[in-house]
């Protein structure tokens, strides 16, 4: 695509870049959360309310967008850091906000804490923790590592499970043993497959602007 026809693609984007990402991370942890839900024999309407949790637990991130770059080949500083940290209560602030339910609010709140205690906002431990969140967090740890980042390139499946074996100490034994079960029994191309959804989101767009992208790159070919 010529440099002019891309400026009229980003310029009549309806959704944002950023939005595109959460969109299809949360759909992978909604997937994964869902089926670790049904592998702990959790009932259907709390099954759903994990997949509601894991479709929406970075909601907040989106506010916090300005502040965190992220860049190509960077990590993100300690500034950043501490604006990443608050997204979980932004989130979970946002959904109460719009009615859902104490359930769900709670599992998005909580969705960073450690059995161990190392994690955040509050410092839970073990059972402290809410069951719903213990599973969104192995599901979101797992669907990130795998997932490509402005600062690194994913991690094969082999992999991600490896490096979370050895930090398996932030983790409920039990959600994380019914974790292993879903990513070696299930079809996980299947459940992490987000192409379908990305190139739709990508093409959002009104009609008449992607034609006028089109024109723009017939008139001024590479």
């Amino acid at each position: 695509m010529s440099n002019i026809g891309h400026e009229y693609k980003k310029k009549y984007q309806i959704i944002r870049p950023e939005v595109i990402t959460e969109l299809l991370h949360g759909t992978k942890v909604s997937n994964l959360a869902y089926l670790v839900g049904k592998q702990m024999h959790f009932t259907q309407e709390e099954c759903h309310d994990l997949a509601v949790a894991g479709f929406l637990h970075d909601i907040g991130k989106l506010e916090l967008a300005k502040y965190v770059r992220g860049h190509e080949g960077e990590t993100l500083i300690i500034e950043e850091l501490k604006y990443v940290r608050l997204h979980s209560r932004l989130s979970a602030r946002i959904l109460e906000k719009k009615g859902y339910s104490k359930e769900i609010v709670d599992m998005v709140m909580f969705h960073h804490e450690n059995c161990d205690g190392s994690g955040y906002p509050m410092n839970l431990v073990q059972e402290d923790i809410p069951i719903g969140a213990r599973v969104i967090r192995v599901c979101d740890v797992f669907a990130a590592l795998t997932d490509d980042r402005p600062y690194r390139k994913a991690f094969d499946v082999n992999t991600a499970m490896q490096m979370m074996i050895e930090e398996s100490k932030d983790y409920d034994i039990h959600v994380f043993l019914a974790f292993m079960n879903v990513v070696h029994y299930e079809n996980l191309e299947r459940i992490m497959n987000t192409s379908d959804l990305e190139q739709r989101l990508w093409k959002a767009e009104l009609p008449w602007k992607a034609e006028a992208a089109e024109a723009a790159d017939r008139q001024n070919p590479k």
